[in-house]
């Protein structure tokens, strides 16, 4: 019953292409437009027999997602060939708000948190924005959307923890360097929540608007199984995306994660 509810509104398209990011991270081209969709939301991918799982949206057409290889369902994912047949459903969430004011705008992204900040800094270009942003990962072989972000950003800033790739340390090195010099209308941010509960709260020192994406397990991905909830919000629905304000005052913002079974986990 429940798997039946999960595949309403399901959609089916064509493998463009498949091609790798790095050692774990795959980018699958779908050949197919959703026009619709906004920066930050997400679909749901459906592997028949395996499982479903939220994927960030990476670019409008084709539809791209970008998977790395941590599970059962990301695996088949990542297998996919060019011709294969991928079932989808969305766009779902709630997206980037980029008020008509805005100007110049500061991109973070952690990991593969990367990958919807890339949609938002096209998206953002193609609208006449002025972007700067920043990418981070534990290593240089973890960096991905490098040359992507350099095409549509007017500076592209790179950490990585042991120093193999731009600058060592964190993003949070460049990224308050950055707010507390440049002049942003607004910072977006997507990766590991430490790293985006640390930026919200130095942009609210800074008293610039901050906007961060939230993960957490999700089942329906509508906001009706609950799997997803932080702080009686559900990230599938009420989110992903939140302000930087709204998420600090969710209790486990930052904190604590629920898992497949819904224990709360530190």
């Amino acid at each position: 019953m429940f798997e039946e509810g999960t595949r309403l509104g399901m959609k089916s398209a064509k493998v463009k292409r498949t091609f790798a990011e790095n050692y774990r991270v795959t980018t699958v081209e779908i050949d197919h437009a959703m026009e619709e969709a906004n920066p930050g939301q997400f679909i749901m991918v459906w592997m028949p027999g395996i499982g479903e799982k939220p994927m960030s949206i990476g670019n409008r057409y084709p539809l791209t997602i970008s998977v790395a290889n941590v599970g059962k369902v990301s695996e088949a994912i990542g297998k996919l060939k060019a011709g294969e047949m991928i079932s989808f459903r969305g766009p779902l969430g709630k997206p980037f708000a980029v008020e008509k004011s805005f100007r110049r705008i500061l991109v973070i992204g952690g990991g593969y948190g990367v990958v919807p900040m890339y949609f938002l800094a096209k998206s953002a270009r193609e609208n006449g924005l002025e972007i700067v942003s920043v990418i981070g990962g534990k290593t240089g072989k973890d960096i991905i959307y490098e040359k992507q972000l350099f095409a549509v950003c007017r500076e592209v800033y790179v950490t990585t923890d042991d120093g193999t790739r731009g600058k060592k340390g964190t993003v949070m090195s460049e990224a308050e360097t950055l707010i507390s010099s440049k002049g942003f209308d607004c910072v977006y941010c997507c990766g590991p929540e430490r790293m985006m509960q640390a930026i919200a709260l130095f942009c609210e020192m800074h008293s610039i608007p901050c906007q961060v994406s939230v993960e957490r397990y999700m089942k329906c991905g509508v906001g009706v199984c609950g799997s997803c909830d932080i702080g009686g919000k559900t990230c599938c629905k009420d989110g992903p995306v939140f302000s930087g304000e709204d998420a600090l005052k969710l209790a486990d913002f930052g904190k604590a994660h629920h898992d497949a079974s819904g224990k709360r986990t530190v």
